[in-house]
């Protein structure tokens, strides 16, 4: 706990950091391979099936990294990171229909469904790349911002804000199930055909897309590095091992909080605008609270508290998911649980145990001293 509170120690935090990545050389490493990966895309792009399934593990990896801010350097666990997840998805999709009825002229099905002579007020601007990019983003972190407030002023912690989270997005959920939100509904949206003038299934796009990712994905774990490593993320630390003694200590933990919340939603949101438009559609059900606990569940499995385990556990348990929902879809519930049980129980801290060698289970370790 010394260590977390030790905020100046006297030493500038510019020189006793050093290179960002200096400190941990698996992120170094896993960063290392992200961007080798999006290289090898660029110049020896295999099948698209396989471009396109890595583009969804990095997004997923981009959505476990949101979580693990909050929770693993915060200790805030939030069951309704599947919200902002979404509404980054939707937002894409929206500028993906309109983009493709501005440039082609042809309705999308999403509005002879809904009887609409033309797209409501609510769309307008969303034919532009960057706005959405910036609604997306902003709407998340607004979104963010009101819940956390009311949340962290009134000091809700623990279980108790993990279960109004999941209240959240599973009341999400109910609102989008309906027509007239005008976002499909039950339905959702999809018949994407255009991104950026080009066609949604070219060979090049579907690259494109998957190296997008692959370099957010990158961005976004040098930037989280930078922030855990700074003396910000040593108040992080602080505030999860002891928020009460850090109040005492004259440091503001309500602003701590909330921004560090919003920050996460909107990296959750740059997630699910990565993610839509290589899966091709957004209904729902990418509400549902089994997608926020999944990514919790990325992040115990791949290590908390430390972004190059939430990566690992990310692409680990989706490219495991991904193969066993085709040869055994029944048996895919009970081997997460499984897995879950294993990680518990034998890795602690995750996969991340397994780098150093410690694979004992903790009734092992506290058997009595190893020789």
């Amino acid at each position: 706990m010394s260590g977390a509170l030790d905020l100046s120690p006297g030493i500038p935090a510019a020189r006793r950091r050093g290179p960002i990545l200096g400190g941990d050389p698996l992120l170094a490493g896993l960063v290392g391979l992200v961007l080798a990966a999006a290289l090898g895309l660029v110049l020896l792009p295999p099948a698209p099936y396989l471009v396109n399934t890595v583009g969804q593990l990095a997004a997923f990896a981009i959505l476990a990294v949101s979580l693990d801010l909050v929770w693993g350097y915060l200790g805030i666990l939030s069951l309704g990171h599947g919200l902002f997840f979404a509404i980054g998805g939707y937002v894409c999709a929206m500028h993906l229909l309109a983009h493709a009825y501005a440039v082609t002229g042809t309705a999308p099905d999403l509005m002879q469904f809904m009887g609409w002579k033309s797209l409501p007020v609510y769309w307008a601007g969303l034919t532009s790349a960057p706005y959405a990019l910036a609604l997306a983003l902003g709407l998340a972190a607004a979104v963010a911002f009101v819940f956390g407030l009311a949340s962290f002023r009134s000091r809700v912690n623990g279980v108790y804000f993990s279960i109004i989270s999941q209240a959240l997005v599973y009341v999400a959920m109910l609102l989008m199930f309906r027509n007239d939100t005008g976002l499909g509904g039950n339905n959702g949206m999809t018949g994407f055909s255009l991104l950026f003038g080009w066609p949604m299934g070219a060979p090049g796009v579907v690259t494109g897309l998957a190296v997008a990712t692959l370099l957010s994905l990158a961005a976004v774990l040098v930037g989280a590095r930078a922030l855990v490593a700074s003396p910000l993320g040593r108040r992080m630390l602080a505030c999860r091992d002891d928020e009460a003694r850090l109040r005492t200590l004259g440091y503001g933990t309500t602003r701590l909080k909330l921004g560090i919340w919003c920050l996460s939603a909107a990296i959750a949101a740059l997630a699910g605008l990565l993610y839509v438009p290589q899966v091709g559609i957004i209904n729902p059900r990418v509400l549902s609270p089994d997608l926020s606990i999944e990514i919790a569940v990325w992040v115990a499995i791949g290590g908390m508290g430390r972004l190059g385990g939430a990566v690992i556990g990310a692409i680990a348990v989706n490219a495991l998911k991904f193969w066993l929902s085709a040869a055994m879809p029944e048996a895919w519930p009970f081997i997460l649980s499984g897995l879950v049980l294993v990680v518990v129980l034998g890795l602690p801290n995750g996969l991340l145990d397994l780098a150093t060698l410690r694979l004992k289970p903790n009734w092992l370790q506290r058997a009595g001293p190893q020789p």
